[in-house]
Formats: C-alpha cells, sequence, structure tokens
C-alpha cells in the first residue's frame, strides 16, 4: 500500500505521473528505490518516443566560477518557448553549463572525440602494457576497453553528472523530458578558461 507522501516524494525525483508512481509502488511490494529504478526504466522508453519531434526553442546556458577564471555556454533546445522559460529547463540548462565547466567534455557524444587525440593515448597505453609483457590478444582487448573509457570520460552526454555521479548527462536529460514533456536536445557547448 503506497502513502501520500511516498507518492508525492517520488513523483518530485521523477517527474512521473500519479497513476505511473502508484503502479510502480505496487509493482516494486512499496519499496521506493525499486519503484524508482522501475520508472526510470519505462521513463527511457518515453524519452526515446520524443526524440522524433523538433526542438526549434530554447535557451543559451552560461556558468563562471566564483574565481571568475572558468566558464562555459550552452545552447538547450527544446520544442516550445513556453517550456524555454520553465524553472525546472532554466535549472537544467544551468546546471548543464555548471557541469561543462567543472568536467571539461570536448565534444557531445563518445564518437565524436577527436581520432587523433585517441591513437594519441592508444600509443600510450600500448607501450604501457608492452612494458608490463602483456600478450597481443590481452592487450587487443584491454585497449578496446580502454578506448571505451576514454571515448566516454571526454564526452559529454557519457560523463557522470557533477551532482550526482551515479547518473550521466543523458540520464539527466533523460529524466527533464520525462519531467518537462517535451523533446530537450543540447546543439552546442564552449568552454572557456584562463
Amino acid at each position: 500500500m503506497s502513502s501520500l507522501e511516498q507518492i508525492k516524494k517520488i513523483r518530485e525525483q521523477t517527474g512521473a505521473g500519479i497513476v505511473d508512481v502508484k503502479k510502480a509502488l505496487t509493482e516494486s511490494e512499496g519499496d521506493e528505490a525499486v519503484a524508482i529504478e522501475i520508472l526510470r526504466k519505462k521513463g527511457g522508453d518515453k524519452a526515446v518516443k520524443k526524440s522524433d519531434r523538433s526542438a526549434g526553442e530554447g535557451v543559451i546556458g552560461t556558468y563562471v566560477h566564483s574565481n571568475q577564471k572558468i566558464g562555459a555556454m550552452v545552447k538547450v533546445m527544446c520544442e516550445t518557448d513556453f517550456v524555454a522559460r520553465n524553472e525546472d529547463f532554466q535549472a537544467l540548462v544551468s546546471d548543464l553549463a555548471m557541469h561543462i565547466t567543472a568536467a571539461n567534455p570536448t565534444c557531445l557524444i563518445p564518437e565524436n572525440v577527436d581520432a587523433q587525440i585517441v591513437e594519441k593515448e592508444r600509443e600510450i597505453w600500448t607501450a604501457q602494457l608492452a612494458e608490463e609483457g602483456k600478450s597481443a590478444d590481452i592487450t587487443q582487448k584491454i585497449l578496446e576497453g580502454k578506448e571505451k573509457k576514454f571515448r566516454e570520460e571526454s564526452a559529454l552526454m557519457t560523463q557522470p553528472f557533477v551532482k550526482d555521479p551515479d547518473k550521466t548527462v543523458q540520464d539527466l536529460l533523460n529524466e527533464a523530458v520525462i519531467k518537462i514533456g517535451e523533446k530537450i536536445e543540447i546543439t552546442d557547448f564552449v568552454r572557456y578558461s584562463l
């Protein structure tokens, strides 16, 4: 049996509707953590369904660190100007600008990491593994793992979100899509430092 407090708490965390929260709590036998996980899994589907829509509105968010020596700008698009003015959307954009300032991504998605940078890293990793005397098969598997991790750490969408490292920036965006109810996408960003 779900309490009103549980429903309210989970709605605030996930942005899911009351009916969905009740179903998730019933399915999880009242376990809030499991209910949130159920909603997040279902929410991923909702976010994917909205990804085909057109995002023609949006805002440019900025963040400058207190030392005035580092900052970022991010362009985040949504479907309507109503959402662009929404407090939750504005907060998301500010969080993204702050994250970019702190985490220094080099591109949006892992596939876009500069091939020359990846190749230089692979040379370093190969030399390190040769020092350790690893076999060719093991070296290749390790290199593939290191490259995947390097790409994910370099790309904004796959970085752990600085305010909640248990979720990626993509997870954060998916949650915002579910809560706000529109397609949201990051189209461009830039980071400055002295």
